[in-house]
């Protein structure tokens, strides 16, 4: 549940005042938008610009933005788009090397960064957000371009008013309401109150700005409302993972019949990794100019679906579709654990819904489950 003690109430023109503060403030704001048939990341200049009245329908392999009937602005679950797009960008120039008059010179084209305001992020996407903390932040060889990005976000987060067809956060222990990890929190409410949202400050800096929108204190009434939207939430999840010990069944059944199942049916597209909020693996191109005299390291996201991703001298260490996917499969649950202490899931379902032939993560561990306990697989 959050955390609404001492929480303060604003209005649709308070949101507006919020994202002006922001920009005020020097940040590039960015929050979700209708654009394209779906809800995606990007600029935001106004409420207007926000996905009002709308919200999606999710389910294995299918996505469809649909018309809701009242005016909510975070009414939907997540699309296609995290916010490892913003903070691990799919493509990064690294340096850039010229060859001139007086001789060579090399530029960090990395080293200047915008400072970013996030609007509207969820409780599975701020665990994800932890999660890549921990994989390009920690230990002895961090990536300074995600810290440089990383460093001065502000984070407005929303407690899920609504739940998708694919979403099972909950199972995960990451949502649907948001604990840590932001300078402001919202729940949107719409009842007979009106149009409002109970704001949850995370930071001095959230508070700061909120003190110069206009607000009033929660009373009883707005916090039972809040409580109330996210237990609504939490009981209308489409998906839940199996409550067992998955990183050991996993890893006592890495040859089980089930992998040739899944085979028949992946694409080893690679959506599945695309649209994750923790995948975090690329690769680096080199290339040069015409003249040979200018030379730059591009850094692209990449996945362990393709047959390059895993090429050594004398080919690929995964060449059949079975041992990619359940290289996925087994790193995202299993041997994630091992390496970063945490699951590399958080329970967003993006990975089923974007999945073009509808495979589940979820089913697909309950059924080695099932035949592990001597079960009929369902």
């Amino acid at each position: 549940m959050p955390d609404t003690h001492g929480a303060r109430v604003i209005g649709v023109d308070g949101l507006q005042g919020l994202i002006e503060a922001l920009a005020g403030r020097g940040y590039r704001v960015i929050g979700p938008r209708l654009r394209d048939g779906a809800i995606v990341y990007d600029d935001v200049a106004a409420v207007d610009d926000l996905p009002a009245g709308w919200t999606d329908e999710q389910d294995g392999g299918h996505y469809r933005v649909r018309r809701r009937d009242d005016a909510a602005l975070f009414g939907y679950a997540v699309g296609p788009h995290s916010w490892k797009r913003y903070l691990h960008p799919p493509d990064l120039t690294l340096w850039r090397a010229s060859h001139g008059p007086d001789g060579l010179r090399f530029e960090d084209a990395a080293a200047s960064v915008e400072r970013l305001a996030f609007i509207g992020v969820r409780a599975c996407e701020l665990h994800a957000i932890r999660i890549q903390d921990r994989v390009l932040l920690g230990g002895a060889h961090a990536d300074p371009n995600y810290r440089q990005r990383r460093e001065g976000i502000f984070v407005v987060a929303v407690n899920c008013g609504t739940a998708g067809g694919t979403c099972f956060c909950a199972s995960m222990g990451t949502g649907p309401a948001v604990t840590e990890g932001f300078d402001l929190a919202l729940t949107e409410i719409m009842d007979g109150g009106g149009h409002r949202f109970v704001v949850e400050t995370g930071t001095p800096d959230g508070d700061a700005v909120l003190g110069t929108l206009p607000h009033h204190d929660a009373d009883d009434a707005d916090v039972t409302a809040a409580h109330a939207v996210v237990e609504r939430t939490a009981g209308a999840m489409g998906r839940s993972m199996p409550d067992t010990d998955v990183p050991a069944l996993l890893m006592r059944n890495l040859e089980h019949p089930r992998w040739d199942d899944v085979a028949e049916r992946c694409l080893t597209c690679g959506n599945c990794t695309m649209v994750c909020p923790t995948c975090f693996c690329t690769t680096v191109e080199d290339t040069t100019d015409l003249a040979g005299d200018t030379a730059v390291r591009t850094r692209h996201w990449d996945s362990c679906f393709t047959m390059d991703f895993s090429y050594l001298h004398g080919g690929s260490v995964r060449q059949s579709g079975r041992s990619r996917y359940r290289q996925w499969m087994t790193h995202k649950l299993s041997t994630w654990v091992a390496q970063f202490g945490t699951s590399g899931c958080v329970g967003c379902g993006r990975c089923i819904t974007w999945c073009p032939v509808g495979i589940d993560i979820t089913e697909e561990v309950r059924a080695i489950q099932a035949s592990d306990a001597g079960e009929e697989a369902p």
